[in-house]
């Protein structure tokens, strides 16, 4: 595997990801192809590391794929880079709940064998860094502390402090990322606003982090750090298990500020299983593209874009008149808001009998889900891992069954929708441990367009 470092964090919101996404930048610049990628179920983080990069983000996540399957995808997710940059999720030993090490930045990093960076946020603190990093590096000694990146700090003198205490223990400081309000992300109720939504003045903000990593952090001793991580051999994953890559159907995937919550791997594996992908922006476009044998409507964020999405009537129409036809509709999240009659009192497309309101608390976490009823993705019985994020729930009306069986800390509900051909749900899935649904979903894609064709015959 190509040269690895892991930028973790002592805790959410010590800088990851502007260290990270400074460090691509800056590599970049110095001629390198970089791939970035992010720990844990996170689908904003990637489109920053995509601007920085000039490459797709890409997702690691030992709970949804599996840890079998991390040292693969990373090796396929690299391919054509010469470094990789792991920004991690929370703190360096935050993981899914209850289960120990499980999906931490740390579980990552001891399954890439990779040195690991670890940002502290030392706006408020001095000497006292100290005894973080000491802490950090001796809590799990198979864990590789090979260098510290201080984030915010204030001046030299400030610099000098930090140096002078944490040097000592025999961590090298690579870094000292001053206080730059140019490079201030915007945030909302899911986290930072995706790159997508505000892409020139992102593209602002990532050049000013590579000018700071260039000028705070020392790229020579990061680029040593990330060629002593060990050579570790084995086969990359590859979607072409799913399929031969030949085009079979076209299947329409909803894009645009609304809906941007896409992990690679899943477009790669509907590629590779046939699918030819026609994205589609839900706020803008008034049809949906011509031929669609199937329809993906992903996550993202339709409340913020309601009344835009309420005013496109024409597509609305058309995505019901879809949806009634038995076309094969994959809805996760924003998505299954999008086919409620309503969201927050806004028409949407009214094709499942539920309205979506904002909740005004969080539901997050992992969930061990097993398929309730045969959908264009899953047969009833299969069992798949997933992700929920959301500030929002449904009010459901009658006549459709569950998606899911959802289990999580030994609790089991229902949730979701299968009518039709529509799977509607709050799950997120990562399908690189599940090829055959990406398959499935083609197949369906395949018959719709077939049955369309005859009818019109």
């Amino acid at each position: 595997m190509i040269p690895r470092i892991v930028v973790a964090g002592t805790s959410s919101g010590a800088g990851k990801t502007s260290v990270a996404c400074g460090i691509i930048g800056a590599l970049r610049a110095r001629g390198h192809r970089v791939q970035g990628f992010k720990v844990g179920p996170d689908y904003i983080d990637p489109t920053y590391h995509a601007l920085a990069a000039g490459r797709p983000g890409r997702n690691l996540d030992a709970f949804l794929s599996g840890a079998e399957l991390i040292a693969p995808l990373a090796r396929h997710g690299a391919t054509g880079a010469d470094i990789a940059v792991v920004e991690g999720v929370m703190g360096l030993f935050d993981g899914a709940s209850g289960r120990g090490e499980l999906a931490s930045t740390a579980h990552v990093a001891k399954l890439l064998q990779a040195p690991v960076l670890l940002v502290v946020d030392a706006a408020a603190m001095a000497r006292s860094a100290a005894a973080i990093v000491h802490g950090y590096r001796t809590f799990d000694p198979e864990v590789d502390i090979a260098g510290v990146v201080l984030n915010r700090v204030g001046s030299e003198i400030h610099e000098q402090l930090l140096r002078e205490a944490i040097e000592p223990l025999g961590v090298p400081v690579v870094g000292a990322m001053r206080r730059d309000e140019r490079v201030a992300a915007p945030e909302r109720h899911l986290g930072l606003v995706p790159a997508v939504e505000r892409e020139t003045r992102t593209r602002a903000a990532l050049d000013a982090l590579a000018e700071c990593a260039t000028r705070y952090v020392d790229l020579d001793a990061v680029e040593r750090l990330a060629r002593a991580a060990p050579v570790l051999h084995g086969e990359a994953w590859t979607p072409l298990a799913a399929g031969d890559r030949r085009a079979r159907a076209r299947v329409a995937i909803a894009r645009g500020p609304a809906f941007s919550f896409h992990y690679t791997e899943n477009l790669e594996l509907l590629e590779a299983a046939g699918a030819e992908l026609v994205p589609f922006d839900p706020v803008a476009d008034p049809r949906l593209p011509q031929d669609t044998g199937a329809l993906v409507l992903a996550g993202g964020f339709p409340e913020v874009h309601g009344e835009a999405l309420a005013e496109n009537r024409t597509l609305r129409e058309e995505i019901a008149a879809f949806a009634a036809a038995g076309g094969p509709v994959l809805a996760e999240c924003g998505g299954l808001l999008y086919l409620a009659r309503t969201l927050e009192g806004r028409a949407m497309c009214g094709v499942l009998d539920i309205d979506g309101v904002m909740a005004g608390r969080l539901t997050l976490g992992y969930r061990e889900a097993v398929a309730a009823a045969d959908s264009p993705l899953w047969s009833a019985g299969d069992t798949v891992r997933g992700h929920e994020f959301h500030y929002s729930t449904v009010v459901p009306g009658e006549g459709t069954d569950a998606a899911w069986t959802l289990t999580a800390r030994g609790r089991s509900r229902r949730e979701g929708f299968v009518t039709a051909g529509v799977h509607a749900s709050y799950l997120h899935t990562h399908w690189a441990a599940t090829p055959a649904a990406a398959t499935r979903f083609v197949d369906g894609a395949v018959r719709h367009r077939a049955s369309r064709v005859v009818a019109r015959a």
